[in-house]
Parts: structure tokens; sequence; C-alpha cells
């Protein structure tokens, strides 16, 4: 009598079928496959998920395990050590392999580097696989074997040598094993807060496999062709807003890269063009933000730029308190955290500004703003993330030089002259005229009357003079050693590297 073998497919931050290297793996082998999703705190290290991103994972989750039983299986869910757990599935199932996508976060790396050890001197086969990028983190370096510190460079490098290779088919069914271990139900992980603050994120969310394919096939028909012009504009939906789908892997970069390039054979573009462009370019800073990570672990939480360790940080607790209610009395700051409190997500651009004001304007640590962005976004990232908050702080790689302080007000009347994104967010300020919404503190008395608009009461004063706490800021900077400041004057100026 022949046993069909057993797999296991461990499912973590590829929470889709399609283009599923270890799925994909699991099933050339042939046999039976178990796939599972382990609900573990020893990959989080300080950094376990926030409120936004554990409400987009019940949701996933929820979708891959229909997806699956649409398929003829099931997705077996446990709770506990991710080795001790997969130990005692291999000898429930009989599986004798394991089959994952790789994750590249230090604690990460490091348990999973633990499980496959152990494993292995089990007997057990396992097989780790790239499910998340174009490119390893550990393929691409300088031509002195240095990992890449400036961005440009290193996606010139990838795009000289990329070539993903094609999509392969779905699966539609997959075979399942005689009987089934226990399982918990999504909903028992817990997921979900108590107080269902997340209403707005649910109309504007449709987190899943099909959620992601339906945002990219948007985008390329309604956005791709005037990305260029549109994606800083904070009114319009310029962007793809693929950015949660990926982190939670219900779609792959490879997914996003052959469906972009597949338009240069029905509008009639040269493939070179969309491949050199910026939404491209854009999943190459979400490439090279993984890139730093791997290669010095220690900036998810400390400067890459060691001299920014004496940076003089201001601590205002009343302060970081305004500025992530969005009451700070700067319209934009203020829109684009009401944004990300109710959406869960925020516009790259007014990211930047955001970001900018709480790091110079405010002085506050960098820090302070990642550990509220990865409470708040649905696509809370910690390479991005951590990496983008250093580009704005000055104090990572390619960093936007520290004396390069947005100006709130006029990225406002730039990006959104008529202040359609901030009387959406902010609708005390909708009777305003255009000229006077950016900055209702300058506004005259007169037009704040007409407007019914008393500042301090209706809408707040700005807790800080903009002019007088750049100066400030740049006081601090020309405070530290001379290598920090030197080196940023040869920085790029490029865009946020957010997803």
């Amino acid at each position: 009598m022949n046993v069909q073998p057993v797999s296991i497919v461990w499912f973590r931050q590829d929470l889709r079928l399609a283009d599923n290297p270890a799925l994909q793996a699991a099933i050339a082998r042939g046999g039976t496959i178990v796939p599972v999703y382990i609900a573990s705190d020893d990959e989080d290290g300080e950094w376990p998920a926030g409120g936004a991103a554990r409400w987009w994972l019940h949701e996933s989750l929820s979708s891959l395990a229909s997806s699956l039983q649409d398929c003829g299986s099931r997705l077996i869910v446990r709770t506990g050590s991710a080795l001790a757990t997969l130990r005692t599935l291999c000898h429930e199932t009989g599986a004798d392999a394991v089959y994952w996508n790789r994750r590249y976060e230090p604690a990460a790396l490091a348990r999973d580097t633990e499980v496959k050890s152990s494993l292995r001197s089990d007997g057990i086969l396992v097989a780790s696989y790239n499910g998340s990028l174009l490119i390893e983190p550990w393929e691409v370096a300088t031509q002195t074997g240095r990992p890449f510190q400036v961005f440009t460079p290193f996606w010139r490098r990838v795009l000289a040598d990329l070539v993903p290779s094609p999509l392969p088919a779905t699966p539609d069914r997959l075979p399942a094993p005689n009987a089934w271990p226990r399982s918990m139900a999504v909903a028992e992980l817990a997921l979900l807060p108590q107080r269902p603050w997340y209403s707005t994120m649910a109309e504007t969310w449709k987190p899943g496999e099909a959620g992601a394919n339906r945002r990219l096939e948007r985008f390329v028909d309604a956005a791709l062709d005037t990305y260029a012009q549109d994606r800083d504009r904070p009114a319009i939906a310029g962007t793809s807003q693929l950015s949660p789908h990926l982190h939670h892997g219900e779609i792959s970069p490879r997914q996003i890269w052959h469906r972009i390039l597949s338009v240069a054979d029905t509008r009639d573009i040269d493939s070179a063009q969309l491949l050199n462009g910026k939404y491209i370019a854009e999943l190459g800073w979400r490439e090279f933000s993984y890139h730093l990570l791997f290669h010095f672990p220690h900036t998810h939480s400390a400067p890459l730029r060691e001299p920014f360790a004496q940076f003089p940080w201001r601590d205002d607790p009343s302060g970081l308190r305004a500025w992530q209610r969005g009451r700070t009395g700067v319209p934009l700051v203020d829109a684009g955290m009401r944004e990300l409190w109710a959406t869960g997500w925020m516009h790259n651009r007014v990211r930047m500004i955001v970001g900018s004001f709480l790091v110079k304007n405010l002085r506050l640590h960098w820090l302070e703003g990642a550990r509220w962005f990865w409470d708040t976004l649905v696509d809370a990232d910690l390479a991005s993330n951590s990496q983008g908050w250093q580009w704005v702080s000055g104090c990572g790689a390619d960093s936007a030089p520290y004396f390069r302080v947005f100006n709130p007000v006029t990225q406002s009347e730039r990006f959104d002259p008529q202040g359609v994104y901030l009387r959406r967010w902010l609708p005390e300020l909708a009777k305003l005229q255009d000229q006077d919404i950016h900055a209702p503190w300058l506004a005259s008395e007169s037009a704040l009357t007409t407007a019914g608009i008393v500042l301090g009461r209706h809408y707040p004063r700005p807790i800080v003079d903009l002019k007088e706490s750049r100066d400030a800021a740049l006081e601090a900077w020309r405070s530290l050693k001379g290598d920090a400041k030197e080196s940023q004057g040869t920085q790029s100026t490029a865009t946020w590297p957010f997803p």
C-alpha cells in the first residue's frame, strides 16, 4: 500500500493562493497538503501587530479560509510557539515536509532559522521561498560587495538584472488529507478589538486576495496612466493603495510587476517606459526598505546614522497627543492624521508632511511617529515604516536632509489648492474660502466669522509657530557632530519610501 506524502504549508504574510511559491512546491511534491496559520508571539520581537493590522489580519485570514474551502481544503489555525506547533502538527498529520515563504524582519529571521534547524534534525523536509519580494536582500550589492545605502544606484542595479519569472497557474483544487487536525476558528484569535472603532476601515477596504486583485485592476484602469501627475494629490484616488494587500501577502510584487508591464501590449506603450516609471519605482522603494532592514537590522528602532542617536529630541506629551488626534491647528497635518485614524491609511504625500511636522516642527523622536503609525496603519510594515520614518528624520539611508523641513501650508496650497482633501477630513473648516483654509490663523476676522469659526473653540490655533519651530530644529541639527551634517548634503531628496 502506497502512503501519500503529507506536506504542511505554513502561511504567514503570504495570505493568497496565486503566485505562492511555498504552496506551489507542496503541490509539485505530490500527496496531500495541510495549510496552516500559527498565531505566535515569537516572530514579532518588540513590534507585535498593531490594532489596525490586526483588524486586517482577521479579515484576510477569513478570506483565505474561504478560498481554501472553495479548493476542497481548509485553513488549520493554531496558537503557540511556531516550532512546538509545527512539530505537533507533523505528528498529528504524519507530515514529513514543511514549506513556507520567507520573512525578513530580525525576530522572524531568528525564529525561522531555529525552526528550520530543529525540524530538519527531526527528519522533516523543510524548504523556504521568496514569496514577497522581487529580489532577495542578499542578491544585490555594490561593486565592493557592500549593501546599498542610496536608492537610485540600488534600483538601477536591480532593474539591470531583474527578469521576474512567469506566474504559475493558480490552483483550483488542493488534495486534502483523509482526516483533518483540530483547528481554531479565526474569530477565536480575538484579533478584533472589543470596541468596533474600525467601521470606517471596513467601509474603505476589502481585505483578501480578491480585494487585492480588484484594487490592482482599478488602479491599472483608472490611475496608472496619470500616476506621475496625480500621485501627490491627496484629494483624488491617484495611487494604487495596494500597500496593505502587499504587506499581508494577498498579492505579490511579481503579480503587480507583470500586470503593469502587460499594459505595454494593450496601450502601445514602451515597456522600458513603464519599468522606469514612477509606479514601478515605488515597488523599488519597498524592496530597498527590506534590503536596508536585512543588512542593518537595528534600524527598526535605532538610527542608521549613529550621530543622530545624540539628537536633542524634545519630550512633549501634549504635543504628541495633539498630533495623534489631528488637533495641531495645522490643517493638512490634522487632515492626514484624521484620515489615518478613520481609514487606517494616509496618502503618501501627506505622510511626508505629518512626519516632518512631528520630527522637525515638534522635534519629537521619530520612534514616536513610527509607533503610532504601527498601531494605526493597515499597511504597517516594519521595513517600510521604520525606513520611512528614518528617511523623513534625516537619520537613515538616502534620507531627506534634516534641513529639508516641509512647510505644511505651502504643501497644502500646492497639492490641495481647492481644499477638497481638507474639507473632507476637517468639516469644521468647510465654509472657509480656498485662500483661507490652508492657514486659518492667517485669515481675517471677517472671513472666520463668515465661516462660523472661532479659533480655539471650533478649531485649535497652531500648537507651534511654523517658522520658529523650523529655526529651532535647524539649530538642534547644527549641534550634532560634523559628520552627521556633512553626510546629509549628498543625500537624495526623493519621495518618502512608504509603499
